[in-house]
């Protein structure tokens, strides 16, 4: 008997939990500054409706309907389609490594931020606050410099994610009530306080009044494409696994809806936050489209500037900094839920043992950030995944569903327990067959040439050397394109032994 949800708003809540996560609180807002504002917000909603919102519900109907995680699934579409499923969850495990050590320096953050109580106007020692507790050199050159705050923090990072995820919906149901709404109230309380501030209503025009030539850059479209696919938590294995634990009895087409659109509400309000903050404290023009240089390095200063108040300061640190604990941890445990319940659907495992196995193995790998290379690492690797492995994924994804299975089909499992309210076949079928996978197709081509216009090495102009990005860059993209095989290979190991291989297919797979 496979394990369910407890209820509907436990299963939205999680999905909105995974979908709403760091890029809604640093990179929504540093973009839209970046893009003249509404006009960003503008392509990012059209393509939230065309792109997004069709590919969340094909990935939900799906796996409520087989019953498994993403290779299963896939399979389901078509046999030779597995291995699809497979690069999405090694774009789970990949990303859920670094994704950790970005978690740990908000831990750190977090319990630093009793030193902003002697900062107050001091913007330079802001600025440097995360900096020289990281000790991140800006290059490949640190491997010898060892982080201990940021050890620690990373330890209790993944002890934080196992305990949310050990008993599989059961915990992550109970716990996502109180992660999702946390982060709301804090972003309500922070946006509240900018609001107040001298100035706040300069940074609010700034992000909500478009300027509608910036619609003529071709950055803006591409980047507000990107963000809609990463912010949803597709092509990651995540929303798979989510929609295996729903009942045969749910309701895909309004749930999506409503899990789009938290995640663009949130957004917002974290644009609110930012905009209002920032000009509140004059340093709206200092925002930047890098979430790592807003949260830990930009927005410090503004939070020393915030007021005369040194304990007002000290607290909005707390808060503002607590408030991306409670984005970030849901995020880190669903990406690591998406994989595990892959590898225990295949191999017929515990689940919570294979949990257990993935965040002893994951915080091993994840070790390598706590060096004073990890910034320079993370960057690289953080580059590679979001510019290739997760929009390839997501383009095969919906080849294999658009032509090498009847969409109809998909259509009709998705319209299942919909009263007046369907996904029409006319948005939703044109959507995954065509426009989608071309319009991000074009992007992994745009994402090639931009990388080739700066020497076809990635962080070139800061000294990135071409071997970090073979190995972490080009290596990652390879393993994650052959992981398919690497499971296949265990299966005809395994299979000498008695091994016996689920093969599925769209007609066999029911609920139970």
């Amino acid at each position: 008997m496979r394990e369910k949800w407890s209820s509907r708003s436990a299963f939205i809540l999680a999905a909105i939990g995974s979908a709403v996560g760091l890029g809604n609180a640093w990179r929504f807002p540093g973009l839209a500054a970046k893009y003249g504002g509404g006009a960003f917000i503008f392509v990012y909603f059209i393509a939230m409706i065309i792109i997004g919102i069709p590919l969340l519900m094909m990935e939900i109907s799906v796996a409520r309907h087989t019953r498994l995680g993403a290779p299963g699934s896939m399979r389901t579409l078509r046999k030779g389609s597995e291995g699809i499923g497979w690069i999405a969850v090694s774009n789970s495990i990949f990303v859920s490594i670094y994704y950790a050590a970005v978690f740990a320096w908000i831990i750190m953050m977090f319990f630093m931020s009793y030193k902003f109580m002697g900062l107050t106007g001091n913007t330079e020692a802001a600025s440097t606050l995360w900096l020289d507790t990281v000790k991140a050199t800006g290059d490949f050159s640190g491997f010898d410099i060892i982080s201990w705050p940021v050890f620690g923090c990373l330890i209790l990072a993944w002890v934080l994610c196992y305990v949310c995820i050990r008993n599989g919906t059961t915990t992550v149901g109970k716990v996502v009530k109180f992660t999702v709404s946390l982060p709301v109230i804090c972003l309500v309380i922070m946006a509240f306080r900018g609001l107040m501030m001298p100035g706040a209503m300069e940074g609010f025009a700034k992000l909500f009044i478009p300027d509608w030539t910036a619609l003529a850059d071709s950055n803006l479209w591409v980047d507000a494409i990107g963000q809609v696919f990463y912010s949803l938590s597709t092509s990651m294995a995540v929303m798979f696994a989510y929609g295996s634990f729903l009942s045969s009895d749910s309701n895909v087409v309004t749930d999506t809806v409503i899990i789009a659109f938290a995640d663009m509400f949130i957004s917002l309000l974290a644009g609110i936050v930012m905009f209002t903050t920032m000009a509140g404290t004059g340093m709206l023009g200092d925002m930047s489209a890098s979430g790592i240089s807003t949260a830990f390095i930009i927005y410090p200063q503004a939070i020393v500037k915030i007021s005369d108040s040194s304990v007002f300061n000290m607290i909005f640190a707390f808060i503002f900094y607590f408030c991306l604990i409670t984005l970030a941890i849901d995020s880190l445990f669903s990406m690591v839920e998406g994989a595990s319940t892959a590898i225990s659907d295949k191999f017929h495992l515990n689940k919570k043992k294979t949990t257990l196995a993935l965040c002893i193995n994951e915080g091993i790998a994840s070790l390598i950030f706590v060096t004073g290379a990890g910034v320079a690492i993370l960057d690289t690797v953080d580059y590679f995944i979001n510019s290739y492995t997760l929009i390839m994924t997501g383009v095969a994804e919906m080849i294999t569903a658009g032509w090498f299975f009847k969409t109809t089909k998909i259509l009709d499992e998705i319209n299942r327990n919909t009263g007046k309210f369907k996904a029409p076949s006319w948005w939703f079928i044109p959507s995954i067959r065509i426009i989608s996978p071309a319009v991000l197709i074009g992007l992994i081509i745009w994402n090639i040439i931009t990388l080739l216009k700066s020497g076809g090495i990635y962080g070139a102009a800061d000294g990135y050397p071409l071997w970090a990005n073979i190995v972490f860059g080009w290596c990652i993209i390879i393993l994650s394109i052959m992981s398919g095989l690497i499971v296949k290979l265990v299966v005809k190991i395994r299979s000498s032994k008695g091994f016996t291989e689920d093969d599925r297919s769209w007609d066999d797979a029911g609920y139970s």
